[in-house]
């Protein structure tokens, strides 16, 4: 079923309103309505779902979908309807409640937030609590900690005391065969004379 987006985010479906990712907007999208959820799609991506409701006039909000908005916007964090309910995990909770009292701390919360979209929520969240035990919360900080994890460790390096002779492809090695074997002649007729001068 076909459906516009309005410039708030929102699809309207079955007498309630669920909301989409903020791209979305100015395109129509497809909706997919099944018993439990409710999915929204757009040139075959999935841009929205959500729990379906059954009680009429409700807005529907997933938050993450408003982040870009945020980017333009930092003071709608603090009063704007699809942020109004959300449940941040604790550490991230704490570093929020921090930064409202920084001059700037709507835009380095915003900058948190945003790092959801790309690296996840439980990325982040564990970020902000390793900020938070070093004692700083800053926007800068969590935002390191981020990009030092997703750096790859460092490649793991052998060294040895010696270095072991390699011999080049097609390598001719008779001829170390044949010295051990004059070796072990050598070695047996030394043995013969050593035995008869004993016996002597």
């Amino acid at each position: 079923m076909p459906a516009s987006v309005s410039k708030t985010c929102l699809v309207r479906f079955d007498n309630n309103r669920y909301s989409v990712e903020a791209h979305a907007v100015g395109r129509p999208v497809e909706i997919r309505a099944y018993a439990e959820r409710v999915e929204l799609w757009q040139d075959g991506k999935l841009v929205g779902e959500h729990a379906r409701v059954f009680r009429r006039g409700k807005d529907v909000y997933d938050p993450l979908h408003y982040i870009p908005v945020l980017a333009r916007k930092p003071g709608a964090l603090r009063n704007g309807a699809p942020f109004k309910e959300w449940e941040l995990p604790p550490a991230m909770r704490r570093v929020q409640r921090k930064l409202g009292r920084a001059p700037n701390g709507d835009r380095q919360m915003v900058d948190v937030l945003s790092a959801v979209l790309t690296d996840g929520l439980d990325a982040v969240e564990a970020a902000c609590a390793e900020a938070l035990e070093e004692g700083v919360h800053s926007s800068a900080v969590v935002l390191n900690i981020l990009a030092r994890r997703r750096e790859p460790a460092p490649p793991l390096t052998i060294t040895t005391r010696t270095r072991c002779a390699t011999l080049p492809a097609g390598a001719d090695c008779t001829r170390y065969d044949s010295s051990g074997d004059e070796i072990m002649e050598r070695s047996k007729v030394l043995t013969r004379w050593a035995s008869s001068s004993s016996t002597e």
